[in-house]
């Protein structure tokens, strides 16, 4: 579905200053806000994106001159939406991403799975976290990463029996096999019973007849795992990615899940917004008003890209194709290069006098 223009979701016009910006989008906010009677939550992300980008200076020159790809634009899904909505996740491994929007994060993540999961039981495993570190260049192309953990797995010994091996479980003497036992509290509205789990059997209701020699009777032992995970072409930084069953292991075999925040390391040229990759190049004055060629350092390697004559410092040229990979298709964001023209600093006399001609016919109108 194409998107619509970031103008006219704020029914502005394209010479809008930036206080006509902040009053359009203020109204719009007002009149589409979820949490009032009538309000539309699609088309308050819609003006709340529109005024993300129009409200910045660097971002709103960017769309006007490409439109939606010069800003990063969220690979065609809803406006205002998750880029990675019905993202369908890795080898059982499912992302839940932090957007730092306030609560947003929250509401997409359902469709990853995200946050911590509930307890299943008293005899689910606990959850992990852990994070990793990623070049610049491993986050826009993927990778597999395998890390090393120490973690509770069942007890090699007993199987997670709690028993040592040849002996069975009995039945807990305290609990009478029900895993609780009833307390009487005195209160001042008289006596209240109450029942609570059951320290010896740990609400289990069993008791090994012979505690595991190598567990003692907790069905777990520490074990060293290496775990591999399949890290997205296109992930980013503060990202988590949540591993079904890769965490802590209880005596019955229930595993918690592996959380895995990713960290990724800033890049010496390039930068990253949404999908868009960001750098600069410097020429000379006298490229910039003849034109040139000049190579381009991207992360597909180096690419020859054309500078038209009279180009301006601080103008932007679009590399299709050669930005980030989107997380739930095969298409890939642009690679925005600023081009700066340099001004000499220390001229010989030669060419002060090669400038000094130019602005003498400047002067006489021979250039406009």
């Amino acid at each position: 579905m194409a998107q619509r223009d970031y103008y006219d979701i704020l029914g502005i016009d394209k010479s809008a200053s930036a206080d006509e910006i902040k009053k359009a989008y203020r109204k719009a906010a007002v009149k589409h806000h979820p949490d009032k009677e009538g309000g539309d939550e699609a088309k308050f992300k819609e003006a709340t994106e529109a005024y993300e980008v129009l409200k910045d200076q660097t971002k709103r020159q960017r769309y006007d001159q490409f439109g939606h790809a010069g800003v990063g634009g969220n690979a065609g899904g809803a406006p205002g939406g998750n880029p990675y909505e019905g993202f369908g996740g890795f080898n059982g491994q499912s992302m839940h991403f932090d957007f730092g929007d306030g609560g947003l994060g929250d509401i997409f993540g359902s469709f990853f799975g995200g946050g911590q999961s509930q307890r299943r039981g008293d005899d689910m495993g606990r959850d992990v976290q852990t994070e990793i570190t990623l070049s610049f260049e491993d986050a826009i192309f993927g990778i597999e990463k395998t890390i090393s953990l120490s973690m509770n797995d069942v007890c090699s010994h007993c199987k997670g029996k709690r028993a040592e091996p040849g002996y069975d479980l009995k039945t807990c003497e305290t609990c009478k096999g029900s895993g609780q036992v009833v307390q009487q509290m005195n209160t001042i509205f008289g006596a209240i019973q109450q029942a609570a789990l059951c320290r010896d059997c740990n609400g289990r209701g069993k008791i090994p007849e012979k505690p595991c020699s190598v567990c003692k009777a907790t069905g777990v032992e520490r074990m060293k795992q290496e775990i591999t995970i399949k890290i997205p072409a296109g992930i980013e930084d503060g990202a988590t990615i949540r591993l079904r069953e890769h965490g802590e292991a209880a005596a019955n075999g229930n595993k918690g899940d592996l959380y895995v925040q990713i960290n990724v390391k800033p890049h010496k040229h390039f930068t990253r917004e949404g999908d868009l990759i960001l750098s600069s190049e410097h020429i000379d004055m006298v490229d910039a008003a003849l034109g040139t060629d000049i190579t381009v350092q991207t992360v597909d390697g180096p690419k020859v890209m054309r500078v038209p004559a009279g180009t301006q410092s601080g103008t932007d040229f679009k590399l299709s194709g050669h930005g980030v990979p989107h997380l739930r298709d095969k298409n890939r964001g642009s690679h925005i290069v600023t081009v700066l023209v340099d001004t000499p600093t220390n001229l010989s006399k030669a060419q002060k006098e090669i400038l000094e001609g130019l602005k003498d016919n400047k002067k006489r109108g021979f250039f406009s």
